[in-house]
């Protein structure tokens, strides 16, 4: 039975090992990506074959309830749409198609595993397998700007693996076990709540997380890598990545560290608060979409982050909430993106001049991912502002959630001008832009994704809702 829980994991870690060995003998390399997505119906069905489970095995260190299964099938959709916008990218490193599918599922494996995990070390080891293949694909380019982001991403991740070893370590040295029900009993049994030792952990771990998530001090990696990896890994990254970052904090905070909570909560709002700011203010300068969007990943993480002070089940199933409408709205962009970008060879926001001519279906889309990230009805982006400051209301943070209007209507200006370019800009040329099928797909997928959840968004956030009661102790 223990094996059973563990079956979507296992079955997409043998799909990535069957791309592998296909690679070897197929021909038709683009088959490859049609095996990827096909094959994801397996871990998939078997992941939906097991909701309404809440059991724990290996020692209590997995647990399958609607959380962790929640999580798993959001990065299954997700991973899925990325492989479907890699293929009119794919053809960048044509010799190297088997490999990359692979590492995509390697590293969605380590991040279903993320969402799954209740002990430290277990945590730790799936952060582990995710961020190696994550440098990776970063790097997969391997020409200058590529191989610079990889090394980049390389380097600061050890030394953000090594922070977040040292606050487990402190966290275990205190309560004597890694398992996080168990040090939230601890730390209520043993008063550990006014000791400093444990406040230096928590720090430790919010520094940790917080480079996983993209979080103001810890985002110097952010715009670097995003332009310089190929542009479906900067969708994965600014998605999956930052989903599973928030999975894993979410895990970790509430269910080890909720007595302490009113330490955590303030650490999070302060860091909130200026992450939105330095990410608004910044991309307002960008003049390349990536980098731009690159900022805007930090500032979101900054609105997220709103969820994590509030530290409630309101607050909790707000952030999931607000990371499904995150992930279509940035999926969506970076899909158009990716058909743009490889027509007219730039990431400039100036070259993207009268696209509205050239391409209108992928300009309107893209123009509506854009709106949505501003925060404009009716798109989904609205509606998870509108339900994570209202979960920051009810907390009290009122402070918090003045300054994150503030940012959203400074936000709408940079999105806002990349609309205003498409569309009111002169064509640099009058060629169109083709696309394959599978991208229009994909992109079809996440624009629909967007105004449904912004219409009509109450089934998901149940579901949110239901996932985020698993956290309580």
């Amino acid at each position: 039975m223990n094996i059973y829980l563990l079956s979507p994991e296992i079955s997409l870690l043998a799909l990535a090992l069957v791309v592998i060995l296909l690679d070897l003998f197929m021909d038709r390399k683009w088959l490859l990506g049609v095996v990827s997505v096909v094959g994801l119906i397996v871990p998939a069905a078997f992941t939906v074959a097991l909701w309404g489970t809440n059991q724990t095995a290996f020692g209590g260190a997995l647990v399958v309830d609607q959380f962790s299964l929640f999580f798993k099938l959001f990065f299954l959709v997700v991973v899925a749409l990325v492989i479907l916008s890699s293929t009119d990218y794919a053809h960048k490193f044509a010799a190297f198609r088997g490999e990359y599918y692979a590492i995509l599922l390697l590293a969605t494996t380590g991040m279903m595993l993320m969402a799954s995990t209740r002990e430290l070390i277990s945590i730790y080891v799936a952060l582990e397998l995710t961020g190696i293949s994550l440098y990776v694909l970063t790097g997969f380019l391997k020409d200058d700007k590529s191989s610079e982001a990889g090394l980049k991403y390389l380097l600061l991740g050890a030394v953000a693996s090594a922070v977040l070893l040292y606050g487990m370590a402190l966290v275990f040295g205190l309560t004597g076990t890694t398992h996080l029900r168990e040090i939230a009993t601890a730390i209520s049994a043993e008063g550990l709540l006014s000791s400093p030792a444990l406040l230096m952990g928590i720090v430790l771990l919010v520094a940790g997380f917080g480079f996983k998530i993209a979080a103001v001090p810890f985002q110097m990696w952010v715009p670097d890598v995003y332009e310089g990896a190929p542009t479906p890994v900067t969708a994965y990254l600014s998605v999956a990545s930052k989903a599973a970052g928030f999975a894993v904090i979410l895990r970790v905070f509430y269910e080890a560290l909720g007595p302490a909570s009113l330490d955590w909560g303030m650490i999070f709002a302060v860091i909130a608060a200026i992450t939105m700011t330095v990410g608004n203010v910044v991309a307002i300068a960008q003049s390349n979409i990536k980098r731009m969007l690159g900022y805007s990943s930090i500032a979101q993480a900054g609105y997220l982050m709103i969820g994590l002070a509030a530290a409630s089940t309101t607050g909790s199933s707000a952030l999931v909430f607000f990371l499904v409408c995150y992930a279509f709205t940035n999926l969506g962009a970076f899909i158009a993106i990716i058909a743009i970008s490889n027509k007219i060879d730039s990431d400039q926001i100036a070259d993207y001049s009268g696209m509205a001519r050239r391409a209108p279906l992928l300009s309107l889309a893209l123009a509506l991912c854009l709106i949505s990230l501003a925060g404009i009805p009716p798109t989904a982006g609205f509606m998870a502002k509108l339900y994570i400051f209202s979960a920051g209301i009810d907390s009290g943070l009122v402070w918090l959630v003045i300054i994150a209007v503030i940012n959203t209507v400074i936000a709408a200006y940079y999105y806002l001008r990349v609309v205003r370019v498409i569309y009111l800009g002169a064509p640099l040329s009058e060629e169109r832009v083709p696309s394959s099928g599978a991208l229009r797909a994909a992109l079809s997928f996440a624009c629909l994704g967007v105004l449904a959840l912004g219409i009509y968004p109450w089934m998901v956030l149940r579901i949110a809702e239901v996932a985020a009661s698993m956290l309580l102790p």
